[in-house]
């Protein structure tokens, strides 16, 4: 009778514990437009660098996400700031959902890893997009959700 109580209480211990991380849900609310998304941190391609965030990265941006599947992106670099913009869908890889952003023209603000006119930027969480252009030796980009 003792091991099957104990065999009870085991199975019940390992069924209630959950290994979902609710903080890091992928789930993306894109009801909610306009949506800015303000880079927050920047890292580059050397280990042993730290991360840059606020004032101390090499530029400022920002993407606006319009109801229409529009977007305008927006770079401020020594005091000059160039704004770019597109057309953007969702789609789903086997990591999970991006941000897949189409330019008509090429141009300095499109981050990525091929020569090609898109951006590919990972949905993280509700409040977080994560580049990709780290990839291949670009900078690692952290974007934060401010409205």
């Amino acid at each position: 009778m003792k091991g099957f109580i104990f065999t009870l209480l085991c199975c019940s211990i390992i069924c209630s514990c959950s290994n979902k991380d609710e903080s890091t849900t992928t789930e993306f609310d894109a009801k909610q437009y306009p949506q800015k998304w303000q880079l927050v941190k920047m890292s580059g391609s050397i280990a042993n660098i730290p991360p840059a965030i606020g004032k101390d990265m090499e530029w400022q941006e920002y993407y606006v996400l319009k109801s229409d599947k529009t977007f305008i992106k927006s770079r401020e670099v020594n005091a000059v700031t160039t704004k770019l913009s597109g057309t953007y869908t969702f789609i789903t890889l086997a990591d999970g959902t991006y941000i897949e952003f189409l330019y008509p023209v090429s141009n300095v603000l499109i981050g990525n890893c091929t020569a090609e006119n898109k951006e590919l930027i990972k949905v993280t969480s509700n409040n977080i997009l994560t580049g990709t252009w780290s990839a291949c030796d670009g900078p690692g980009l952290i974007y934060q959700r401010i409205e």
